[in-house]
């Protein structure tokens, strides 16, 4: 788990500075991971100068009351979807005053997987106030929480790399 932990702390630091230096802040919006992205990122020093808030919106009704997505996106595609984390980080981000948004939700396990949806599906979306939005999804294996590290990690090295092609 040391690897892990040094793993997300390079990683956040080097988010961290790249938010400094492109003047963005940033927002999560968490489900599956449970804070996790925020945790890694406000454990980094003067992470204050680059971090809003962390919106952990674990249940169908928090994603809802927290962050607005719609019930009808929650029936029909289900909170592990590309369409339920595009609402929360679009909520994320209007309910903030971040300037980047990332959103996941997945399973993690060791339950809760299906034939469509199995054990290891994250959904992610990031969001800017420029227009970049992006959403994907990946399986990762391992147990819960090599699958809540694995996402916390994919998260910020897909910000990292759009924050680098960010022009000042």
């Amino acid at each position: 788990m040391g690897d892990e932990v040094d793993l997300h702390e390079s990683l956040s630091r080097k988010v961290g500075a790249k938010l400094k230096e492109k003047k963005h802040t940033l927002v999560t919006a968490e489900s599956c991971t449970g804070g996790a992205i925020a945790t890694s990122v406000t454990a980094i020093d003067g992470s204050s100068a680059w971090f809003d808030r962390a919106f952990i919106t674990y249940s169908n009704e928090a994603k809802m009351e927290m962050l607005t997505v719609s019930e009808d996106i929650l029936n029909e595609y289900g909170a592990v979807s590309e369409p339920t984390v595009l609402a929360m980080v679009e909520g994320a981000l209007k309910y903030s005053r971040a300037s980047v948004a990332v959103s996941v939700s997945g399973i993690a396990g060791p339950g809760g997987g299906s034939k469509e949806k199995p054990v290891g599906t994250v959904c992610f979306a990031w969001k800017d106030n420029c227009g970049w939005q992006k959403a994907e999804t990946v399986h990762f294996t391992g147990n819960r929480e090599q699958v809540r590290s694995k996402a916390v990690s994919y998260v910020l090295n897909v910000l990292f790399d759009h924050l680098c092609l960010v022009s000042d």
